[in-house]
C-alpha cells in the first residue's frame, strides 16, 4: 500500500507562494488519483485540489482557483502543490491523499501525517 509524506509548508506573508509536495512510497503510485485537502482549526477537512494518475484532469474548490496548481511526477512518485497568492483565510492543515477520482474524503484510502501552512496578514 502507498505511504504518504508532506512537505514543504510553513510561514508565509499574505500574497507570498509556497509549494508543497508529497512524496509516496509503493510501486503503485501512478495507479492513483490524488488530492490535496486542508483543514483550518475548528473547521472539517476539505477538498483543495485533486489530479487523476494520468494528470489528464484536474480540479479545484473554487476559493483556490487561478492560484494553486497540482501536479505529480509519477516517475518521481511525488504529487506538488504549488500555493501563489497566499491569503489569511489559506491557513491550515494540508493533507495529501490517495484513492480514486473525486473531491471527498471517502474518495481516498491513504492519507499523509499533513504540514502546517499559515499565511499571515
Amino acid at each position: 500500500q502507498v505511504q504518504l509524506v508532506e512537505s514543504g509548508g510553513g510561514l508565509v506573508q499574505a500574497g507570498g507562494s509556497l509549494r508543497l509536495s508529497c512524496a509516496a512510497s509503493g510501486r503503485t503510485f501512478s495507479a492513483y488519483a490524488m488530492s490535496w485537502f486542508r483543514q483550518a482549526p475548528g473547521k472539517e477537512r476539505e477538498f483543495v485540489a485533486a489530479i487523476t494518475w494520468s494528470s489528464s484532469i484536474t480540479d479545484y474548490t473554487e476559493s483556490v482557483k487561478g492560484r494553486f496548481t497540482i501536479s505529480r511526477d509519477n516517475a518521481k512518485n511525488t504529487v506538488y502543490l504549488q500555493m501563489n497568492s497566499l491569503k489569511a483565510e489559506d491557513t491550515a492543515v494540508y493533507y495529501c491523499a490517495a484513492g480514486r477520482w473525486g473531491t471527498g474524503r471517502d474518495d481516498y484510502a491513504v492519507w499523509g501525517q499533513g504540514t502546517q501552512v499559515t499565511v499571515s496578514s
